[in-house]
């Protein structure tokens, strides 16, 4: 960042920007579908509505597929060879190992899609395990880490140790009984639907 004293502004407006986006399109969508809204919402629309909305969607979830693929396996590619001449030479190893990495790595994706059918269990699943790390755990413990030693410091140091187990504690919870929630709609759901080709929008 070029002026990174910027970056609480930055980031209240982005924040602000994005629950308006969010809020927005919600209240849009209940307006117009009510209550029984499909997930994914797109099939929600009527039929030239939902293909043109699929059409403009399906490059934009191709592609943030193909981002999140290739980092995983440039991840896993980094961690077997740091070290090593097969991180920047085109030898056989190297080249075999990044297509071997690739293909589990989308064979993995496609049987865990293949496996729970059903949408929105699938989010509900990733979110539990990832969503509330993210937004909630991993800051918190990072706070910890930063402040280490200083916990108890200064009145505001005080709050902000409170306020960060709380944060911690409600990822946890969060993690635990999504967790929970997500297994037993997946088991209730995956029915018909597992490996087949069959509409699995709800």
């Amino acid at each position: 960042m070029d002026k990174p004293r910027e970056f609480t502004k930055s980031i209240s407006v982005l924040q602000v920007i994005d629950t308006s986006l969010y809020i927005a399109s919600a209240v849009v969508i209940y307006r117009y579908v009510g209550a029984d809204v499909q997930s994914p919402a797109l099939g929600s629309a009527g039929p030239l509505g939902k293909k043109i909305a699929y059409g403009l969607a399906i490059p934009t979830v191709l592609i943030a597929g193909i981002v999140n693929g290739h980092v995983a396996s440039k991840y896993v590619y980094v961690r077997v060879f740091r070290g090593t001449n097969h991180m920047h030479e085109r030898t056989l190893l190297s080249i075999g190992s990044w297509v071997a990495i690739g293909l589990i790595s989308w064979v993995v994706a496609w049987v865990i899609a293949e496996s729970i059918p059903v949408f929105n269990n699938l989010l509900s699943l990733i979110t539990a395990l990832f969503g509330c790390w993210f937004a909630y755990g991993f800051p918190a413990i990072f706070w910890f880490t930063l402040n280490k030693g200083q916990w108890f410091a200064s009145t505001k140091k005080i709050f902000l140790t409170v306020s960060n187990t709380f944060i911690l504690a409600m990822a946890i919870t969060l993690c635990g009984l999504g967790l929970y929630v997500s297994g037993d709609a997946i088991s209730k759901d995956s029915g018909s639907g597992v490996w087949t080709c069959a509409n699995n929008a709800v």
